[in-house]
């Protein structure tokens, strides 16, 4: 298999896994709409809306950190590397990245012990907590990819200039 298309078979897995987090949107959209107008109006709140509304808002973020940063949507800080050479700031891309990797890594990991020694459940559905740690190495590994393919495509740079 060659770079090109192990490289698209991730991106289009992160972009899948960012679209299961998408639909998650409508309905916990549905669900606070709901739980505003019963307690507003009806001065009757719906139970565990709220630990709903904290696991889904897990899962759209941890499924979605992969794909924004493919598409480079995360915060970058620009005003060092617009003021050197393309090749430096390739560099310093490289040397991010690598550092990125290590971090994300280490993330990935502890995510992984963290979410298989997870016994406990939420205090008022009693949801298992073990499946939303989990997701912390499933999406950050889905993230460590992605950084790998920015930092094997800037090293693929450097190596032509």
């Amino acid at each position: 298999m060659d770079w090109i298309k192990v490289r698209n078979l991730i991106r289009r897995v992160n972009f899948f896994v960012c679209s299961v987090g998408m639909f998650l949107l409508i309905p916990l959209m549905f669900f606070t709409t709901a739980d505003v107008i019963g307690r507003n109006f009806l001065r009757k709140p719906i139970s565990g809306i709220i630990e709903l509304s904290e696991y889904a808002l897990a899962i759209v973020i941890l499924l979605g950190v992969a794909y924004t940063q493919q598409v480079k949507g995360h915060v970058g800080v620009s005003f060092l590397t617009s003021r050197i050479s393309p090749r430096n700031a390739t560099i310093c891309q490289i040397v991010s990245s690598a550092i990125g990797l290590f971090i994300i890594g280490c993330m990935v990991y502890q995510g992984l012990i963290v979410g298989l020694k997870e016994r406990t459940v939420s205090d008022m559905l009693r949801v298992p907590q073990y499946p939303f740690r989990l997701l912390v190495s499933i999406g950050g590994f889905l993230l460590w990819l992605e950084i790998l393919i920015d930092f094997i495509t800037s090293i693929r740079k450097v190596e032509r200039r």
